[in-house]
């Protein structure tokens, strides 16, 4: 997930659908969540995320999995994993090179910019 700061440092696909880093697109959050739901999944995700973290220091590979599991189901409930948030029929592209892409004229473009 990321915030409304990270959202203007990264390129955004017109359709809003993606954001870009270092040539990949990264799906971005349902925009038609709620703000308190999408708040408690933020929440959730960072937790799980720190928790993640204490167990790699703590070398505890069950709590680490479990822990991997709760951000793998923050970030589908946000919209960034699992099925697509838009309804149009159009293809996941999440974590692909926007070059090989739909999206490659236009992040082609992006370097042409002044």
């Amino acid at each position: 997930m990321q915030s409304d700061q990270e959202a203007h440092s990264y390129p955004i696909t017109s359709d809003g659908r993606y954001f870009v880093v270092r040539g990949r697109l990264w799906r971005r959050s349902n925009p038609a969540l709620p703000a308190s739901v999408r708040e408690e999944l933020v929440r959730a995700l960072m937790d799980a995320r720190r928790a993640v973290q204490r167990a790699k220091r703590a070398g505890d590979a069950a709590l680490e999995s479990e822990a991997r599991q709760r951000v793998q189901a923050a970030k589908e409930g946000l919209g960034e994993r699992g099925p697509v948030w838009w309804t149009d029929g159009a293809p996941d592209y999440n974590r692909h090179l926007a070059s090989n892409t739909p999206y490659r004229a236009w992040y082609e473009s992006l370097s042409n910019e002044p």
